[in-house]
């Protein structure tokens, strides 16, 4: 594991700096944007969830192999308002009820997925769930106690809000955004946690 610095204004800035200069990634930000705010902000229209549904499983590898009910689900859910009012209950909502199964019968949690999905309509609303948060969340949390949660209880979306909140507020990070924060969060975990490849994580990918 990478020496892990602790959450500075001067640390976030420098993780946003270096985004800019990251191959590819602030590119298909600004594609998704496009997709999702620009063209198709509404989520009404089967054929145009599905296009984002598939977009964003293909840019983040989400590995999702069916994603025609999990697009007619986002369509049943009626998610317009509660995604421009923040609704933190939102994710758990489309993460679940979607109907698609693993081999062993279970229905998938597609947590990750769906607050990618609310992230790239709400970015500063909806903070992006994936393992190299959690793994840098549960860190500061084992060295500062900055928050009070359990691995488990990320996978709530209230809870995850609410720790991305605190570790805003400890760390005395308000003068960034909770997309700057993501962004930040993510860079850092994937160098300090870098994925051992060959082993599939569970949840779909991230």
């Amino acid at each position: 594991m990478k020496n892990i610095q602790r959450p500075t204004k001067e640390v976030v800035q420098d993780y946003l700096d270096k985004w800019e200069t990251l191959q590819g990634y602030p590119k298909q930000e600004k594609a998704l944007k496009l997709l999702f705010c620009d063209t198709f902000s509404r989520n009404n229209n089967l054929s145009e969830v599905l296009l984002k549904c598939s977009t964003l499983n293909d840019f983040y590898g989400t590995n999702i192999f069916n994603i025609f009910p999990l697009a007619n689900h986002i369509i049943n859910l009626n998610i317009d308002d509660r995604l421009i009012g923040g609704d933190p209950h939102l994710p758990n909502e489309i993460a679940l009820g979607h109907g698609i199964r693993s081999k062993a019968g279970n229905e998938l949690q597609l947590f990750s997925f769906a607050t990618k999905y609310c992230s790239h309509h709400n970015p500063k609303d909806f903070p992006i769930f994936d393992s190299f948060v959690e793994k840098l969340l549960v860190h500061f949390k084992k060295t500062d106690n900055f928050s009070d949660f359990s691995n488990k209880e990320l996978r709530d979306y209230t809870v995850f809000k609410k720790v991305i909140l605190d570790f805003q507020k400890v760390y005395q990070l308000e003068d960034f955004n909770l997309k700057e924060i993501d962004k930040y969060l993510w860079q850092q975990g994937k160098e300090a946690f870098p994925k051992k490849y060959g082993k599939k994580e569970k949840n779909n990918g991230k």
